[in-house]
């Protein structure tokens, strides 16, 4: 949709691209004309929401300067940091806020509704919440089509079936040994050969040099690898459009959630003890729901589908229904 002044949708985006794309795609399945709205921080970003409260407080100059009539009917923001900006547009504009995630103490008055994960204890007014399965996401079957046409005949000499390996791994609380990434590169590339398939690899900003390094040690031929900061554009959108299996390192939901916006067969590594747990109970909830399966000790491809699942289009159905501002 148009990205201009004047429209009736605000996406708040400041500098988490993750959090940036889930908005982006609630806004999308809104279908509305929607503008993003840059939002940078200062110093006083870091104090805790109970101090900032409904303000500008911690936000430069330049975003505040962004921030003018005409106003929005609905403001969509993620994140902690992003709330008081939220609220301060509801307080001079009347907008309605729709909230991704909890933003905690202090960041949760005068937020309209909250957009948060199945797998997420956050004690919430019930009235005001919309829960989720993983993440909103911007994967649509437009772009799943698009991709996969301008894809296909780069992969047309990998014999198939195709196994597609999308790997984040480290995270802020734990980084992956190399030698589990040797492992999870073996049984990988093993469920390819098996079925004399090749395997699609790609890799994301948390995988790090090192892991990527053990990672391709153990992949053998045929594959197609796109590493993370190379040359050229990633092609994960046509990967999971296009693979016969999908295997999601289970560290990000983000990532767990559109990999399974296809309706093949995803499974998720996640080696005991390797996530918190509020990432294994989501894990759980996707396998609970036939989403996706544990790789762990799958042997040989299986086969089973499920509906593609969309938490954007979830969110945007609230939006509809409980805020009347569509």
């Amino acid at each position: 949709m148009s990205h201009r002044d004047g429209a009736p949708v605000w996406v708040l985006a400041d500098d988490r691209t993750g959090d940036v794309a889930q908005c982006l795609g609630v806004a999308e399945a809104i279908d509305l004309p929607f503008v993003v709205k840059d939002v940078a921080y200062e110093k006083l970003a870091v104090l805790h929401n109970i101090f900032r409260g409904p303000t500008l407080m911690g936000i430069t100059p330049a975003s505040r300067a962004r921030l003018v009539p005409p106003w929005p009917r609905l403001v969509i923001a993620c994140g902690r940091r992003t709330s008081p900006v939220a609220r301060w547009i509801k307080r001079r504009s009347g907008a309605a806020v729709a909230q991704i995630m909890d933003p905690g103490p202090g960041g949760r008055s005068g937020i309209d509704l909250f957009a948060v994960p199945a797998h997420d204890a956050a004690q919430l007014p019930e009235d005001k919440v919309v829960r989720i399965l993983g993440a909103p996401h911007r994967v649509t079957p437009e772009r799943l089509a698009e991709a996969a046409l301008r894809w296909r005949p780069h992969w047309a000499h990998l014999p198939r079936p195709w196994v597609a390996a999308i790997v984040g791994a480290s995270t802020r609380h734990r980084v992956s040994p190399l030698r589990q990434m040797r492992q999870l590169g073996e049984q990988v590339s093993a469920l390819a050969a098996r079925e004399g398939g090749s395997v699609l690899l790609t890799t994301s900003r948390r995988t790090g040099a090192a892991a990527e390094r053990a990672l391709l040690s153990a992949i053998g031929e045929p594959r197609y690898v796109h590493r993370w900061g190379g040359a050229g554009e990633n092609p994960f959108f046509a990967m999971i459009a296009l693979a016969d299996a999908v295997v999601v390192t289970g560290d990000s939901t983000s990532m767990c959630t559109e990999a399974t916006s296809c309706p093949g067969g995803v499974y998720i590594w996640s080696p005991p003890g390797w996530v918190m747990p509020k990432h294994a109970r989501m894990h759980e909830d996707f396998y609970a729901g036939g989403y996706a399966r544990p790789l762990d000790g799958v042997r040989r491809l299986e086969s089973w589908a499920h509906h593609g699942l969309n938490p954007a289009a979830t969110i945007a159905d609230a939006i509809r229904t409980r805020l009347r501002v569509v």
